[in-house]
């Protein structure tokens, strides 16, 4: 026991840090329609995504997030390859990570491990709630006022055929953050953590993607100890 918990030890010094990105202010108001082409983004820098599972099978598709601000939003874009896209959840809190999805974990306050959910489908319907300390969701809760939308380059569940992908932008208003972050928006130098991750396909070559490695043993994006920091800047 003694020496798989020096094993465990070793391989947690051994675990990259946790990245970090600079969250700038957009240049001018953002139109939230999933194609990803205002001239704001181009001064967002590039999130990648990784594959941190070697058993996960299936292509493994790109995907590039960006996040902006301005005193109204918290913005976030995606942009997926995908040469099959899929998604049937349609209603509000439906289990959209179900589905070609993408997701959000933000915790506004990082020396605690609450932290916000929002999880959207290729249809941009949104799951969200409150993760209470890595433990609990509370399903109840709304992010109010959030704006989504996905533009898609190819077609919908239409088997047989090659899509290209699809991107989706969501604007979430500052209020929804009330109770857990200091200042809203975030004054400049302000560190939230986060994480952004990806479902893609269907078992059983099903896949998980992320900005910040998880560290978990199978594929789970549940981990506040292994979000990345965000630091917003003007």
């Amino acid at each position: 026991m003694r020496y798989a918990a020096a094993l465990l030890a070793a391989g947690s010094l051994l675990a990259a840090p946790a990245p970090t990105y600079e969250v700038r202010r957009a240049g001018a108001r953002i139109v939230i329609d999933g194609k990803v082409d205002d001239a704001s983004w181009k001064d967002a820098a590039p999130i990648t995504f990784e594959f941190p599972w070697e058993q996960q099978t299936g292509a493994k598709q790109k995907t590039v997030a960006r996040l902006l601000w301005d005193d109204t939003f918290l913005y976030v874009s995606y942009e997926c390859d995908d040469t099959s896209i899929s998604a049937h959840y349609m209603n509000r809190d439906d289990p959209t990570y179900r589905d070609d999805a993408v997701e959000i974990f933000i915790n506004p306050k990082p020396d605690q491990s609450s932290y916000y959910g929002l999880e959207m489908n290729a249809l941009a319907v949104l799951y969200d709630y409150f993760m209470v300390y890595g433990h609990g969701l509370l399903k109840q809760f709304n992010m109010e006022g959030t704006q989504l939308g996905v533009a898609l380059r190819g077609s919908l569940n239409v088997a047989g055929d090659e899509d290209r992908g699809w991107g989706l932008e969501v604007a979430i208003p500052w209020k929804n953050f009330d109770g857990l972050a200091r200042t809203l928006p975030p004054a400049a130098g302000t560190i939230w953590t986060a994480n952004l991750n990806r479902w893609d396909g269907a078992e059983p070559n099903r896949r998980l993607s992320q900005w910040s490695n998880s560290e978990r043993p199978k594929p789970d994006p549940h981990n506040p100890d292994r979000f990345g920091k965000l630091v917003f800047v003007k």
